[in-house]
């Protein structure tokens, strides 16, 4: 089985649902003689053509705003945020005319958002944003934010087929820093499945996206010194939200942590929080605890940065802490 980075598992996601269906195209700046400002889309220009692989002008409004009226008529466009950041200039588009596409009109709306996210690359606070939270807030968009290349093809072929706008959230640092197995035939995630990534007894973990990997990290470091198991659900699809997994989790283990690289205030963790307490309470040992950034932009300055964002080091303590309750 082939080993592909991060990067490279949505690379060929993509090219294959070009491959398998025509009406599949791609818009964003510098996507096709470039190859896109990460290089997901080196090599698509010549092998699709212009009419399938756009370059279009510096306006997210109007990448998206075109990618509505595509899918509209009947084509599934995939749009390229150049970084998530920039998604504001497009927030109208998304939360008032594709969110809501559906059921003004009761009709299909297959648009696939692309947005690099994320810190840890030092992009300062124009160029790390983490945008999840502004749009699990809104009904008719669903969210996907892979953490492995295996699940990085499967949800990108997965987002590209649903019949409904979904966001697809890929961290910048994980392009070229995680590795993995991922098979040449196609396969699919279906969208709103968690996924077990390491068993336990002990506690709980609850994250995605980058956080997956120093989870585990931190995981695995707290059973090396004191013993304790702690299991690792990997929520990849953040709208809908696996509440089954996440309870089943929870009910086993009696303690809970929400880790996520997004601000702690207002994030997705306090929703998931509010769930657990509203539907499994009884089953708590523990205060649920949360792991998140520091309620600023981010900061530019390596150090700063370091400071700002969730790590390891965080997790296991926050880990010890919740064991020790």
């Amino acid at each position: 089985m082939p080993v592909l980075s991060y990067i490279e598992a949505i690379s060929k996601g993509m090219w294959e649902e070009m491959e398998r269906d025509e009406s599949v195209f791609l818009l964003g700046e510098d996507i096709g003689t470039y190859g896109g400002a990460f290089k997901a889309t080196k090599g698509f220009l010549e092998k699709f053509g212009e009419k399938r692989v756009i370059d279009t002008v510096i306006a997210e409004s109007a990448i998206v705003g075109a990618a509505i009226g595509a899918a509209l008529a009947g084509l599934k466009p995939i749009a390229e945020m150049q970084f998530a950041d920039f998604v504001t200039n497009a927030f109208t588009q998304l939360v008032n005319n594709a969110a809501k596409t559906y059921f003004r009109w009761n009709i299909p709306l297959p648009i696939v958002v692309r947005l690099p996210s994320g810190g840890k690359i030092h992009g300062g606070p124009f160029h790390s944003l983490n945008p999840e939270a502004w749009f699990f807030h809104v009904p008719g968009l669903k969210i996907v934010a892979p953490a492995t290349p295996y699940d990085a093809k499967g949800l990108i072929k997965a987002a590209i087929r649903d019949p409904n706008p979904v966001l697809y959230i890929e961290h910048k640092y994980l392009y070229r820093n995680i590795k993995g197995e991922v098979p040449d035939l196609d396969y699919v995630l279906p969208i709103g499945s968690a996924d077990v990534k390491r068993s336990g007894v002990d506690l709980t973990v609850i994250t995605y996206g980058s956080m997956l990997h120093w989870s585990l990290k931190a995981a695995d470091r707290l059973y090396a010194e004191i013993g304790a198991e702690t299991e690792i659900v990997d929520l990849r699809s953040l709208i809908p939200l696996d509440k089954d997994t996440i309870f089943k989790s929870v009910k086993k283990t009696g303690k809970a942590l929400i880790v996520h690289e997004d601000t702690v205030t207002g994030g997705i963790g306090a929703e998931i929080s509010a769930l657990i307490t509203e539907n499994i309470f009884e089953y708590l040992d523990a205060p649920i605890m949360r792991v998140a950034a520091l309620d600023t932009p981010v900061p530019y300055s390596p150090p700063l940065e370091n400071y700002f964002l969730p790590d390891e080091n965080k997790i296991f303590n926050a880990l010890k802490k919740l064991n020790e309750y």
